[in-house]
C-alpha cells in the first residue's frame, strides 16, 4: 500500500531537490501547441509551493503563459544524479516588494535600470505536481546496483522515483 505523503512533507522535498538547482528549463505552449522550452535562473528563496522567476513583461513566455498557463518547470543536477519536473500554472505578477527580495545585482544584465526597469516582471509557478528522480551518486553504488538486476533477473532500479501532488487535501 502506498501512503501519500501530506502537502507539507511534498513542499519539503522538492525544495530539498531543487533548492541547488541554479538553472532550470521553463516550457511553456505555443498558439499551435509545439512546446517551447528555456533556461530560466531559479530565484534561491524557500520553497514553499511556488516557484519564482524574473522575466520582461513583454516577453514571449508571458505571452504564451498568459494565453496557455500550464508550465514545466525542468530541473536536472547531473553531478548528483537528481531530476525533477515540475508542473504547474503560470502566473505574471508585477509586485515590488516580491521582486525587491528576489533582486540579485547580476540580473542588471537584463535589466539595466534594475529595479526600476518598466519592464520587470516576475512569473510566478503554482506548482500542482512533481515527479523526481533521485539515484545514488556514486558510480560503484549504481554499477553494482545494475549487476545485481542482471544476476537476479528484477528489474533495474536506480533510485528513489515518485510523483507527488502539491494540490491540498480536498475538504469533506
Amino acid at each position: 500500500m502506498t501512503t501519500t505523503p501530506s502537502r507539507d512533507a511534498a513542499i519539503r522535498r522538492v525544495h530539498d531537490l531543487i533548492k541547488n538547482i541554479n538553472i532550470a528549463m521553463l516550457t511553456t505552449s505555443r498558439p499551435d501547441g509545439t512546446l517551447h522550452s528555456r533556461p530560466m535562473a531559479t530565484q534561491q528563496t524557500k520553497f514553499d509551493g511556488e516557484l519564482w522567476f524574473f522575466t520582461a513583461e513583454d516577453s514571449l513566455k508571458v505571452d504564451e503563459t498568459e494565453e496557455r498557463p500550464a508550465v514545466n518547470v525542468s530541473y536536472s543536477d547531473a553531478a548528483h544524479n537528481r531530476y525533477v519536473s515540475v508542473s504547474g500554472r503560470g502566473v505574471l505578477v508585477k509586485d515590488r516588494k516580491m521582486a525587491e527580495e528576489l533582486w540579485n545585482p547580476l540580473y542588471k544584465a537584463w535589466f539595466p535600470q534594475g529595479l526600476d526597469d518598466p519592464q520587470l516582471a516576475l512569473l510566478r509557478v503554482d506548482v500542482e505536481e512533481a515527479e523526481y528522480w533521485d539515484a545514488p551518486s556514486s558510480t560503484m553504488v549504481q554499477v553494482v546496483g545494475f549487476v545485481k538486476a542482471i544476476l537476479t533477473g528484477k528489474q533495474y532500479a536506480p533510485g528513489e522515483h515518485a510523483t507527488i501532488s502539491m494540490s491540498p487535501a480536498p475538504t469533506m
